[in-house]
């Protein structure tokens, strides 16, 4: 799937959720490359940032689907601090854009 466009217009709640989940395994998978390993990481903190129409108030929700995922894989470790903002554009047009700091 493409995640590229507005969510509230062009992109639906649920892709959305989906495009964050992406944004943290891409992530996750460089941060594996540079470390060696996950097991170092000790705790997240996450920010995520919603391509939105103007109308849309599920940032939240969409956020939720990088973070939910976090939990799944790290369990309490993946619990974390958060912001999800909504914005005008993103890169290329992108739907999500998820920036997450780590502590090893």
């Amino acid at each position: 799937m493409n995640y590229k466009a507005k969510l509230g217009r062009d992109v639906s709640l649920e892709d959305g959720r989906a495009a964050a989940r992406v944004c943290i395994i891409n992530g996750l998978s460089e941060l594996k490359q540079a470390l060696g390993s996950l097991d170092k990481v000790k705790k997240f903190e996450v920010s995520g940032y919603a391509n939105c129409d103007p109308s849309f108030t599920g940032h939240t929700i969409v956020i939720n689907g990088a973070s939910d995922f976090l939990v799944e894989v790290f369990g309490e470790k993946g619990k974390h601090a958060r912001a999800s903002v909504g914005v005008n554009s993103l890169a290329f047009d992108s739907s999500v854009e998820i920036e997450f700091i780590v502590e090893v």
